[in-house]
């Protein structure tokens, strides 16, 4: 897998803002991608009071979502915990357990913001750019933005807006479930990131992918 090396890691969080400002003009949220057989769900959690960073990845099947690959790694955590910034304190863990993958696969599924994000370019953002794949953001809370009341039914969503500007979906993925929140991550639409959302989440709140990574960071 061919992982751009765009900017240090080695930064200070003024600095980080400045790096997702720059690199925020290379997302795209349009339709970029061929047949997706492979979906990878990506998570991390932290031991030691957050000392180490634990980055879990689980590649699956699609449209079968059988576990095909899993990988963790343990690494120092570098970077201090700063609403906005996690991608700085999550991703370069990540990266590594990516890198243990014997084939890339053909979407991510990160457990985080993507383009429902202050600057635009959340955790989702950053990993697809870096990654150069087809990725979208799936939050288990609302980072900024307003929406809507939504239904109670499975697949019923609503808008997340930021002033006039449709940054995301409140969406419900299973009946009467609490909401996830879908934005684009990179190369892909975002009526299209919530129909591959649900075809990912045939029975729990979370895609199936982000569960099996999330169990493996959570252990």
């Amino acid at each position: 897998m061919k992982i751009q090396s765009l900017h240090s890691w080695d930064v200070t969080p003024q600095e980080a803002i400045a790096i997702q400002q720059e690199l925020r003009s290379r997302v795209t949220c349009q339709d970029e991608f061929r047949t997706i057989q492979q979906v990878a769900g990506v998570d991390a959690g932290f031991e030691e009071r957050g000392s180490i960073t634990r980055a879990a990845v689980a590649a699956l099947s699609f449209p079968s979502l059988q576990v095909q690959e899993t990988a963790i790694v343990r690494r120092p955590t570098s970077f201090p915990y700063v609403p906005g910034l996690l991608s700085f304190r999550e991703v370069p863990a990540i990266l590594e357990a990516m890198a243990q993958l014997a084939y890339p696969p053909d979407l991510l599924l990160c457990d985080g913001q993507g383009y429902a994000h202050p600057r635009r370019f959340g955790f989702a953002c950053h990993l697809g750019v870096l990654c150069d794949l087809p990725s979208i953001g799936v939050a288990k809370s609302r980072l900024i933005g307003e929406h809507a009341q939504v239904g109670e039914e499975r697949g019923a969503w609503q808008p997340l807006l930021d002033r006039d500007e449709v940054i995301g979906a409140a969406l419900r993925t299973q009946r009467r479930t609490r909401l996830l929140y879908v934005s684009t991550g990179h190369r892909i639409r975002l009526d299209t990131a919530i129909e591959l959302v649900l075809q990912c989440t045939p029975r729990f709140r979370l895609p199936e992918p982000i569960r099996q990574a999330h169990c493996l960071a959570s252990e």
